[in-house]
């Protein structure tokens, strides 16, 4: 009688384990992506106001996701470097530093990045989420 509790038990807690680290996960992914757009729109800002030199075809959003790491020159300022992330977040569904980029010139649902620049980002993962929907539609 112990033992089918036990039994019971467990089987419950399975279920439930494996329901809580998918929620982290995707909080995880909500995190990374929230902070990479902002990163993204920080840019696009500094672009904006002049703070930093802007490349023609660019729209003033950043060439690669590794642009945001390595920092950009201010203009008008010797050696100074604006970086607007410390290192590109690791993607919790793939377990990878690698994202799905758009550029500015792209469809808003493509799935393919016309490398003019990076406009938005999102997960390459192809599994879906607890609410049904895709993790790179997010």
């Amino acid at each position: 009688m112990v033992c089918t509790l036990l039994l019971i038990l467990t089987a419950m807690v399975v279920p439930i384990t494996r329901f809580q680290v998918t929620q982290q996960k995707e909080a995880e992914l909500r995190a990374a992506l929230r902070l990479m757009r902002n990163a993204i729109d920080d840019f696009k800002r500094y672009s904006d106001q002049g703070l930093i030199p802007v490349k023609l075809d660019s729209e003033g959003y950043p060439a690669t996701l590794d642009a945001l790491t390595e920092g950009v020159d201010l203009v008008g300022q010797v050696k100074k470097k604006k970086k607007f992330l410390r290192k590109v977040p690791i993607d919790p569904m793939t377990g990878k530093a690698e994202w799905g980029l758009r550029s500015y010139q792209d469809d808003p649902d493509s799935k393919s990045w016309g490398r003019q620049n990076v406009y938005d980002v999102f997960s390459l993962s192809d599994r879906v989420a607890l609410d049904r929907t895709k993790y790179s539609d997010w």
